[in-house]
């Protein structure tokens, strides 16, 4: 049911230094580099977003993610949201309009998984960039790298499942798109969209709370995952695995990290879904296939290497 979230929005993440990390998403992912602020942080946007920014880079100690942030329909949806997160449980904290440049008032939250998302209605409109708004060419000349087209989604590790399930899904509005059952029927991990992609975001059960596994961004053909694994071997990129197809969604994608250990994933294809679709079952005996269809194995750095 339609609770007023309309879509990924952004991500904030930690690295260790932010030139380096700078020179991974820009030069290499191929996001456009929109803004700093008096905090030093970084605000990154793929070529086809219309608003002001999807990614934020952050310096510090550790690597990982500091939260992930939705875009909802109105201020109204925000006020009405917030309440349901109150009485859901969640403990809310406002954010002035500002805090993020060019972004509104945002609400964020903890999911019982123990990762920060936040819910804002207004960000600057920015247009898709590199192109006019009136008869516009179909993409940029000047893109560099991997040319990405989107931020997709983010994999988060945690526990509590399934009270994170019933937060993104009663209270959010998200379905579920795809799952991986345990041999007692016991949900391990869920994949949940907003929309008719295969997730907007997805959680793997962990013992240990708010783990990151990776952020996700959309590329238009297996040519171009080709072309990205080639350029991970341009750059001497640490490789996580890849290039190959997941069973989960069937995404075509590579995986690699950057300087500071955090995962990335940029994919192509993929199913879709409508809400009304019943999910997609995996079992977790046939994990390997699930999540890597052509080795049918699993890689342990894959498992085990989380920020």
């Amino acid at each position: 049911m339609n609770k007023g979230v309309l879509r990924p929005g952004h991500v904030q993440l930690r690295v260790l230094n932010l030139e380096s990390a700078l020179a991974h998403y820009r030069d290499l992912l191929g996001l456009i580099e929109m803004d700093r602020d008096e905090q030093g942080r970084i605000y990154l946007k793929a070529w086809t977003e219309v608003d002001k920014f999807s990614v934020v880079l952050r310096e510090a100690a550790e690597p990982g993610m500091d939260f992930m942030g939705f875009k909802v329909v109105d201020e109204d949806s925000l006020n009405r949201l917030t309440e349901d997160l109150l009485n859901f449980g969640c403990l809310v904290e406002n954010i002035a309009a500002g805090e993020l440049k060019g972004c509104g008032r945002r609400v964020r939250f903890q999911a019982p998984s123990g990762h920060f998302f936040e819910l804002y209605a207004e960000k600057e409109y920015t247009g898709k960039w590199g192109i006019e708004e009136v008869n516009p060419e179909a993409w940029p000349r000047n893109l560099k790298g991997m040319r990405a087209v989107r931020f997709d989604h983010c994999l988060m590790y945690g526990d509590e499942l399934e009270a994170t399930y019933k937060l993104f899904t009663e209270v959010l509005g998200f379905y579920l798109a795809e799952q991986v059952l345990d041999d007692d029927g016991t949900r391990i991990a869920q994949f949940l969209s907003l929309s008719t992609k295969a997730h907007d975001v997805a959680f793997i059960q962990h013992a240990e709370k708010g783990k990151f596994h990776h952020a996700s961004f959309f590329l238009e053909t297996w040519e171009d995952v080709l072309r990205a694994a080639d350029l991970i071997s341009m750059t001497d990129t640490s490789i996580d695995i890849g290039p190959t197809r997941h069973g989960l969604t069937h995404g075509k994608t590579i995986y690699f990290f950057d300087p500071s250990g955090n995962r990335n994933e940029v994919f192509c294809g993929g199913d879709y879904n409508y809400s009304d679709h019943k999910p997609v079952t995996w079992l977790a005996k046939d994990l390997g296939k699930a999540i890597f269809y052509h080795d049918r194995a699993l890689n342990e750095r894959f498992l085990t290497v989380l920020t």
